[in-house]
């Protein structure tokens, strides 16, 4: 029997559920929310607008923006006993410090323990106005500042920026964050949404699965290309070492930072709308050569496009966060800000017709033996 089993590693290639939020065609290089282009949803909607299109189907209205927009700005504030575990554990990780966070938020609500499809909606609504809470809050308590309390009167991005800085970021800078937490907002099946999707398969409750996909993110292979394109610019140094610095890195084998994605083999179509807000955010922090260092790279790598190794919206990720001289660590607990809708959608999903997600294994190891008394071993 083992004979005519296919064993398709890492769930590679398999399908396992339908899903109607995320069209993702890596061959041409294309990405939809609800059939909505990613460079439409990049260029003209807010995040808020498409935390609303990917939790409940559509785009909304104006009025039912508003009473959207003012749900998430209504729920950014956690209770005192987490910000008080902040400080229990606040020389720990960032992503760990955040997913013991949101594990407390579940211990402190009542209302996390409900697992109905509404509650998952309104949990999920919550959970995704607290996470920016929660990493600032950290960020300043281990610099051993009070953390800021957030602005009702910013939008989601903009008051993410407020209570990290303690600053009111300009407009530009409000508006490129928030266009990343718009590409980063939801991925198909990626690993931290299947993690969740298996938590949910067992009838837990969202906040249980939230912590679930932060632990599975926390991994360098799912959310680590930011932090590592930004040491490779700072490797890099200058625009003129980037052509030797990739000719090594290909002769020796190894891969390029920003480079390739599991399921692209044309560019990630998230890339181009970081890039040109790269330059412009660098030349607004007066720090121009970031940007030429990245665009030093991409020319280097052109040669080997055809192979499949095209930019990844990491790329152009990690360079955003280090002009607002963000510590590297916080890099994958700033994706996780932007991811949250994505994972709330696919554990709601998840739990509409509800199976529990069981693959299996293929035994490869001893063949049956006889048991051997512990004296005679």
């Amino acid at each position: 029997m083992a004979d005519d089993v296919k064993i398709n590693r890492g769930l590679k290639g398999v399908y396992f559920e339908r899903s109607g939020v995320s069209d993702i065609d890596g061959a041409a290089g294309m990405l939809q929310y609800r059939g909505y282009s990613i460079h439409d949803l990049a260029t003209h909607a807010t995040f808020e607008e498409v935390c609303h299109l990917l939790m409940k189907g559509e785009l909304p209205t104006a009025s039912e923006l508003a009473a959207f927009d003012g749900a998430l700005r209504a729920a950014r504030a956690v209770p005192d006993a987490v910000l008080d575990i902040i400080r229990t554990c606040k020389d720990g990780y960032p992503m760990d410090v955040l997913r013991t966070a949101v594990s407390a938020l579940a211990a402190l609500e009542p209302d996390s323990l409900e697992t109905g499809e509404e509650a998952f909606l309104r949990n999920g609504m919550r959970l995704t106005a607290q996470v920016p809470t929660l990493v600032a809050a950290h960020e300043a308590i281990r610099n051993g500042r009070d953390p800021v309390a957030p602005d009702d009167s910013l939008s989601h991005a903009a008051n993410w920026l407020w209570m990290l800085k303690g600053e009111t970021p300009s407009e530009d800078a409000a508006r490129l964050a928030d266009v990343d937490f718009v590409l980063h907002a939801e991925h198909g099946a990626n690993a931290s949404s299947f993690a969740a999707r298996v938590t949910v398969g067992t009838e837990a409750n969202l906040h249980g699965a939230i912590v679930t996909a932060l632990s599975t993110l926390a991994g360098p292979a799912h959310g680590g290309a930011a932090e590592d394109v930004m040491k490779m610019v700072r490797e890099i140094g200058t625009p003129e070492n980037a052509e030797a610095y990739v000719k090594a890195k290909r002769a020796n084998r190894e891969a390029v930072t920003g480079f390739g994605h599991r399921v692209y083999r044309a560019e990630d179509p998230r890339a181009r709308h970081m890039r040109e807000g790269v330059r412009k955010l660098g030349e607004e922090m007066g720090a121009p050569e970031w940007y030429a260092i990245l665009q030093a790279v991409v020319e280097a790598m052109k040669p080997y496009s055809r192979h499949g190794l095209n930019v990844n919206v990491d790329f152009y990720s990690g360079v955003i966060y280090q002009l607002h001289g963000i510590a590297m660590d916080l890099y994958v607990p700033i994706f996780a800000i932007g991811r949250m809708p994505g994972w709330v959608i696919q554990c709601i999903e998840q739990q509409r017709g509800n199976i529990l997600i069981r693959p299996l294994t293929l035994y490869n190891g001893p063949e049956p033996r006889a048991w051997v008394p512990v004296e005679d071993r």
